[in-house]
């Protein structure tokens, strides 16, 4: 292992925005729980049960492209809307206008809250880029290039693999390998000597699924054993748990 907590054999990093770089997951969570809320409450009436920000936000929406986390939860509550388009207004009830509702809310949420980063990542960025290593950013977010310049951590990677870029490229989603695979391919590495890190279970499913040489699991909210489920290498709690940051 080298002192950055890698396999001697890793050649470049391949890292989540939202709960990895930044302190944006919670604030995502708590924009699915808005928007799903009032349309459960507009769907179902009074009796029902609201969107759980932690359960189902880990099983359904983490880490997934917006259009497929909707379409997940609603498919737990056995709930079936028609698809619209991805310009549908946010007062639509169809998957998208529902998943456009809540990028209002997620914006709204960082304009009067501001965005902050994990401290240990950028310090494990910066040892990871003084040891020469290739970097990726790979999220599901159509608001990522805005959310790394908001923290001043867009100049850290190589290459960006985005919503965006996915959508432009017809990659699926989260737990698919694509996105992670197009970042490896995008640096000129070979998967088995890339390393995924991930705080979401379906990022975990992604890294096992495209055969990556190290697969990182952060732990923000108490979920060590299901990331080991869902394929870690290893599970911290920090970046900075892993070696090299200063």
């Amino acid at each position: 292992m080298t002192q950055l907590g890698l396999p001697d054999s890793i050649q470049a990093c391949l890292f989540d925005l939202d709960g990895v770089v930044t302190r944006t997951a919670v604030v995502h969570a708590a924009a699915w729980k808005e928007a799903f809320d009032a349309f459960l409450r507009d769907y179902e009436g009074a009796q029902a049960r609201p969107f759980d920000a932690v359960a189902d936000y880990d099983e359904y929406v983490d880490g997934r492209p917006r259009a497929d986390g909707v379409r997940a939860f609603l498919a737990s509550r056995g709930i079936r809307l028609p698809e619209g388009s991805p310009g549908d207004p946010p007062d639509a009830r169809t998957v998208h206008g529902l998943g456009n509702r809540k990028n209002v809310l997620v914006l709204e949420k960082i304009r009067t809250g501001g965005v902050q980063a994990y401290e240990g990542t950028l310090r494990y960025l910066e040892a990871v880029r003084a040891e020469g290593l290739r970097t990726a950013i790979v999220s599901s977010s159509a608001n990522c290039r805005d959310v790394l310049r908001a923290v001043g951590a867009e100049h850290f990677f190589d290459v960006r693999i985005d919503g965006v870029v996915a959508s432009a490229r017809k990659l699926p989603g989260k737990p698919h390998p694509d996105t992670f695979l197009a970042a490896a391919r995008d640096l000129g590495v070979a998967a088995s000597r890339a390393a995924v890190f991930e705080d979401a279970l379906a990022g975990m499913d992604a890294g096992r699924a495209g055969g990556f040489g190290y697969v990182v699991g952060v732990d923000r909210v108490g979920q060590t054993d299901a990331l080991y489920a869902h394929g870690a290498s290893v599970v911290v709690k920090d970046l900075a748990e892993l070696g090299g940051a200063r």
